[in-house]
């Protein structure tokens, strides 16, 4: 068939198809073992989908449903490539990457979070990153150290 009868594809379908690209931190991509394992995960779940993609005829509708799997391949390739496996601490005696630290605040509440990389962090689900500011202030403390984060001050009572 001539070129001539082809459906031109539309400005708008054709931004469609270009995604822009994640934002990736600049902070060194440290990882816990289960984060990269996560990763690698999720970078398989996106290439699945992206090869899903290739079955449909309408080369439009193709475009714009691989462009969202293609953006998380260029993210989560990326992400993996970068990732800094760090070992979890032998000892419990401070706070590290990878330490579960039980802390109490002003109000009498106690919180309970581990220390992960960025995009292993969900506070819903006990995660923070190492780059947050509590993370930041719990780094390198001890059992029974006093921090301040914003107008609260912390006590670690556990470290494990």
């Amino acid at each position: 068939m001539s070129v001539a009868f082809m459906k031109e594809e539309s400005a708008e379908t054709a931004a469609e198809t270009v995604l822009p690209d994640r934002p990736i931190s600049t902070h060194p991509n440290l990882v816990t073992e289960t984060g990269l394992k996560a990763l690698e995960l999720q970078l398989q779940a996106a290439r699945d989908a992206y090869e899903a993609t290739n079955g449909l005829d309408d080369i439009n509708e193709r475009r714009r449903q691989a462009a969202g799997p293609a953006r998380d391949i260029r993210y989560f390739a990326e992400r993996v490539h970068t990732a800094q496996l760090v070992p979890a601490s032998a000892s419990n005696a401070t706070v590290s990457f990878g330490s579960t630290v039980t802390f109490s605040r002003d109000d009498g509440r106690e919180q309970t979070y581990r220390i992960v990389g960025e995009d292993e962090a969900d506070p819903k689900a006990g995660t923070i990153s190492y780059v947050s500011p509590v993370a930041r202030a719990l780094n390198g403390k001890s059992l029974g150290d006093l921090v301040t984060v914003g107008h609260q001050e912390l006590e670690i009572i556990a470290i494990s």
